[in-house]
């Protein structure tokens, strides 16, 4: 099996290169470290099974997908991420990607890929018991109409998932001051006192 893998943590990729590698039957074909680059290499190499992280810099694994199965409708994609966001789970399944699993579950990760492989759509447990209530919510709620970007958006999912403002800066690869000034702003045009009404805001709107 030919596995294009993408993830921009150096670190991470090295590990799954040799976790993957450990079986006979898969082959990484090549790595990238972006979703622009994730689509130029799909493109190149039409992997069996691409294998893509969610957070980026440049373009999110879940955008880079939906730009690929528009031109690749049988395109395999595993989505892969350390945390387990509602919205992106949504999306996934939306887009028509094969799966999600969590960073934290390398045992799973070679099954997974030879299941998405013969055509199943792969989730891990804790993730499966969500779906169905997920898939009957309504729309998610319209921040845009608060003027609130994307990146403004990935600091408020990190004030809920109860992340300090250091550990948003690391994640989004922003500074600290500058999470503090996005906060301050984010306060203000959802008219919100303090990091827990916007945590509470955002558990209520999703």
């Amino acid at each position: 099996m030919n596995i294009l893998l993408v993830d921009d943590d150096l670190l991470v990729t090295t590990a799954l290169k040799i976790i993957l590698e450990s079986d006979p039957e898969l082959h990484i074909v090549d790595t990238a470290s972006s979703g622009k680059e994730a689509i130029a290499l799909f493109e190149k190499h039409l992997p069996d099974v691409l294998l893509m992280d969610i957070r980026m810099k440049d373009m999110t694994g879940l955008d880079a997908a939906r730009i690929i199965l528009e031109h690749h409708a049988n395109a395999r994609i595993l989505m892969l991420t350390t945390f387990s966001d509602d919205e992106y789970i949504i999306k996934a399944l939306r887009i028509g990607t094969c799966g999600y699993l969590l960073k934290q579950d390398y045992e799973h990760i070679i099954p997974a890929l030879k299941a998405v492989q013969n055509g199943q759509t792969v989730f891990g447990s804790e993730i499966t018991q969500r779906i169905p209530e997920l898939l009957l919510r309504r729309d998610a709620f319209d921040y845009e109409k608060y003027d609130i970007s994307d990146k403004e958006l990935d600091i408020i999912r990190g004030v809920a998932q109860g992340l300090s403002n250091r550990e948003i800066a690391e994640a989004l690869y922003l500074g600290e001051g500058t999470v503090r000034n996005y906060l301050s702003t984010i306060l203000t045009k959802l008219n919100l006192r303090d990091r827990t009404q916007l945590a509470v805001f955002y558990l209520n709107h999703k």
